[in-house]
Order: C-alpha cells, then sequence, then structure tokens
C-alpha cells in the first residue's frame, strides 16, 4: 500500500506512520519540518496553512492518505481538492465533538451533528472545524471514499494533550492522590496504536463512512486506571478516592484540572464515555488493556526525560497541588 500522512510526527499521526512502516506500506509524509519522522518514510516539506504549502504534492498517487488536522477546515478542503484524482481513499481523524450538544448516552454514528460547519471555512471552534474538516473530505471524495473516524479521548505514548502523562507524573510524586470517584466510573478512550492499526484496517477493508472510535464502555474504569498509574510508577502514592460532590464542591473543573474524569450523569460523562461503538468494532477497532497503555506510555515518558511535549494550541491540564491538598485536608509538603 502507498500511504500519504499529512502530518506524522506527533501522536496520532506519528502512531499511524509507524504501525503503516510495520505493515511494510510505502510512506509518504507532508509536515513542516518541526519534527523528525521516524526512518523509513519520504519526507516532503510544506506547510499547508501558507501559499504554495501543498506545492511538494503536486505529483504522485497514493492508495489513501489520513489527515489528523484539526484547525480551519480550509486547509482540509485545499488538500482534498488536490488530491481528489490521484488518492484512493480520504481518511479523516475527526471527532466525536461533531455531535450536536449534548449527544444522548449510547449515542450513534447517526446522532444529530453541529451546525454551521463549513468545508472551506478560517478556523471557528473545535467541534465545528472537525465538522468541517469531514464536509471537506467529503466533498472532494463522495461518500464512498471517505472516512471519518470519530475519535473520543486518545491517549498513549508521544501524547502531546497531556492528560495520562499528567496522572502519571503526578502520581509518581508520590503521597496522597486525589482519586475522583467513584471507583467503578466507567471510561471510553481509545490508545493511539488501536487507533492507527483501525485507520490502516479500514484502508484495506475499503470502508467508507463515520464510525466512532473509542473503547467499549467500561473497557477501562477509573479505578483500574489509576491504579495502573500506581503500579507501573513505582512512586508509594496512596489513592483517595473522593465523591464527586466534593470534588466538584471545591470548584475544580472536569476533564481539565482532573484530566479524564467527568461526573457519571453529566452532559459531558454522557457525550466523552457512553458512545455507541458496536460498529468501530465490527470492522476491526481491537483495543489493547488500560495496563498495557499506561505501562507504554510511562516508558516513552521516561525515556523522554520525563517531560510529555505540549500542543501550543491546547490549554495545559491537571491541578495545581496547593487545590489538592486544601481538598485532601493534607500539608503541602509531599
Amino acid at each position: 500500500m502507498r500511504l500519504l500522512v499529512l502530518g506524522g510526527t506527533e501522536f496520532a499521526g506519528r502512531a499511524v506512520v509507524e504501525a503503516a512502516l510495520g505493515r511494510g506500506w510505502e510512506v509518504t509524509v507532508l509536515n513542516r519540518g518541526r519534527h523528525e519522522p521516524p526512518a523509513g518514510v519520504r519526507a516532503l516539506r510544506g506547510d499547508r496553512t501558507a501559499p504554495g504549502g501543498l506545492a511538494a504534492l503536486a505529483e504522485g498517487e497514493w492508495d489513501a492518505v489520513i489527515d489528523t488536522w484539526s484547525a480551519a477546515p480550509r486547509a482540509v478542503h485545499d488538500a482534498a481538492r488536490l488530491l481528489a484524482d490521484r488518492v484512493g481513499r480520504y481518511v479523516y481523524v475527526s471527532s466525536c465533538s461533531v455531535y450536536a450538544w449534548a449527544p444522548p448516552a449510547g449515542y450513534g454514528e447517526d446522532a444529530p451533528l453541529v451546525e454551521g460547519a463549513e468545508p472551506d471555512a478560517e478556523k471557528t471552534d473545535y467541534a465545528r472545524d472537525k465538522r468541517g474538516g469531514e464536509l471537506a473530505a467529503l466533498g472532494a471524495f463522495g461518500a464512498e471514499r471517505s472516512v471519518f473516524a470519530r475519535a473520543g479521548l486518545i491517549l498513549g505514548p508521544y501524547e502531546n494533550i497531556g492528560r495520562l502523562p499528567w496522572w502519571l507524573t503526578r502520581v509518581a510524586r508520590g503521597g496522597p492522590v486525589l482519586a475522583p470517584g467513584p471507583r467503578d466510573l466507567a471510561l471510553q478512550y481509545v490508545d493511539v496504536r488501536d487507533l492507527a492499526e483501525w485507520l490502516l484496517g479500514s484502508v484495506e477493508r475499503e470502508l467508507s463512512g463515520a464510525f466512532n472510535l473509542i473503547s467499549a464502555q467500561g473497557h477501562a474504569t477509573m479505578g483500574s486506571f489509576l491504579d495502573a498509574c500506581v503500579r507501573v510508577t513505582g512512586g508509594g502514592a496512596e489513592l483517595r478516592w473522593t465523591d464527586p460532590e466534593v470534588v466538584l464542591g471545591a470548584g475544580i473543573e472536569p476533564w481539565t484540572q482532573l484530566p479524564v474524569w467527568i461526573p457519571a450523569g453529566s452532559e459531558g460523562y454522557d457525550a466523552l464515555h457512553s458512545a455507541d461503538v458496536s460498529r468501530a468494532l465490527s470492522t476491526g477497532l481491537s483495543c489493547r488493556s488500560v495496563e498495557e497503555t499506561v505501562a507504554d506510555t510511562w516508558g516513552w515518558l521516561q525515556g523522554i526525560g520525563g517531560s510529555a511535549p505540549q500542543r501550543p494550541d491546547r490549554p495545559a491540564v491537571g491541578l495545581d497541588p496547593v487545590v489538592e491538598a486544601k481538598v485532601l485536608g493534607v500539608p503541602l509538603e509531599w
């Protein structure tokens, strides 16, 4: 297979490139050159947001292109139009955020979508940008040659958002850790490597359409997730399980200040941890254990010196130690 990856050096894009190389595919990447791609790829330079930034793609044919873009839909629009006659399939890593807020628990791919998205728009907001990217690919490649992987929470090595790296760093520091309850709170996420394998499989299977791309609900729980963090770091942390009411009453923001966690019964929980993923599972999505995801992310984090990269266009996550100590009623000594 001949694969073109737009990006290919960070998080999801890098995982796709490594998985494709592992399958023996011929891989071309187009990026700005700020990060080195894995060895073995054909590297092209171009800034898709700049005039003439796609010039390096003026020639060439590929079986598929995989695009992880999450800003102005115009960038997807321009790339898709340029490649429509020379690429077999456009696989776009979209998001469950494209569904109109707030999607009900158990929502599938036929749930109502956010309104106001345009395929050639400049940057607006994340939900409309991702939906605009879908529309851009659809307009150039048509329904039969477009795949929309509507990912939810993505975790794993190379993470540049900071969610799992923050938890690992916090737990490794040791001492009492504010663990937002309940322990059995069901989570949905996808390991970036499992996402990558499904994306490549969608090309091989000649799939089309939209797919909610996260694990089945309850593949992990808040308890199994944090227990795995304690085991792999060996930091001697003590998880202090705390009722959601106490956490919220302290003014702590779910998802951002306590990454991954959202209280059950809230609109955010239904949107991010209760999607119907039967379509993805029936088309080859296989999810590794939370223990493997956590352990491999910790290994990667240690290998790069313990400090994870941070995307400049995303806010930092994590809880202030002063706030944590106050909620737990412990001195700020650890």
